[in-house]
């Protein structure tokens, strides 16, 4: 074989049948991999109905005593939230530093509390054999569908004899492991850690709860950064609890912002101005948290 033999020999466009061109430049579209109208409409549909209640807030919140009565009402925003928002700041009967700092501090120990605490369960319930365990599992979610009012009066006499009421503590240590997260981590465990990794850790000289720490946690990220924003979301807005043990020198945010309508008269540029405060920390949570969120799914979803 020569060199001159060796060489590509090029087909020119013209000896190749029109047809089979066609067909070698048609682009391949995969049926289903690009949403249609009726999907962006639906989205656009949800996406105004979430934003609108805090347009609606923020229109309220920056008006007077006398916009939400204006059957004239404009629909856009007015001046006065700043000056809203520093009545709400500034007012001695609302206490909104000592608020939003309980808040931060009780829903952020809530949370990690609740993610270690669910998820060293979830191990046990997803990982370990022990006998009873599946039966444990079911009493556990059973507790569930127990209303959480039911509680109140004998949890109110115990902290009471604690010497706990009025206090932060009072809050969390109630909350610190949650049967919904003992179930989510459960779950999410048992399909995500294969029990060769287990195995293997086993084999290398590792301990129960090293293995735990080692192959568990990292393996539980996904779903354990889900489990963090909703019990911290939830933390955050939580009112019954807090109203009933906390005291107006020691509230939470949901607490104090009660506060502004307990008069005859209710100011709902004033009530509503609070409201856009209490969630622009969460706002800021979910931007920061967002990405690192999403990117916990996906690498979860890849090692699945």
């Amino acid at each position: 074989m020569t060199a001159l033999d060796a060489q590509p020999v090029a087909i020119a466009d013209d000896a190749v049948p029109a047809e089979a061109r066609g067909r070698r430049k048609r682009p391949r579209h995969v049926k289903g991999t690009r949403p249609g109208w009726f999907v962006y409409a639906c989205l656009g549909v949800v996406l105004l109905a979430s934003v609108f209640p805090f347009y609606w807030s923020l229109l309220i919140g920056s008006g007077d005593s006398y916009t939400i009565r204006d059957p004239n009402m404009s629909w856009i925003p007015g001046g006065n939230f700043f000056s809203n928002a520093a009545k709400v700041m500034n007012d001695p009967a609302v206490n909104f530093w000592v608020a939003l700092w309980n808040s931060i501090i009780s829903s952020g120990l809530i949370a990690l509390s609740v993610v270690f605490f669910s998820t060293l369960a979830g191990w046990a319930f997803a990982k370990l054999r022990f006998r009873g365990s599946s039966w444990l599992l079911v009493f556990v979610i059973a507790t569930m569908a127990v209303p959480t009012q039911l509680g109140v009066v004998p949890l109110y006499i115990l902290f009471s004899d604690l010497g706990w009421t009025g206090q932060l503590g009072a809050i969390i240590v109630p909350a610190l492991v949650s049967a919904f997260g003992v179930f989510w981590m459960t779950q999410y465990l048992r399909q995500a850690v294969p029990d060769e990794l287990i195995e293997a850790a086993r084999v290398d000289g590792a301990t129960s709860f090293r293995t735990f720490l080692t192959v568990g946690l990292p393996a539980a990220r996904p779903a354990a950064s889900m489990l963090a924003l909703f019990t911290f979301v939830s933390a955050w807005n939580n009112f019954f609890w807090p109203f009933i043990v906390l005291d107006r020198q020691n509230p939470t945010l949901p607490v104090a912002l009660s506060l502004l309508q307990s008069n005859y008269f209710v100011d709902y540029s004033i009530v509503l101005a609070g409201v856009l405060l209490a969630t622009i920390p969460l706002l800021i949570l979910f931007v920061f948290a967002g990405r690192q969120l999403v990117s916990g799914i996906m690498q979860g979803a890849v090692k699945g």
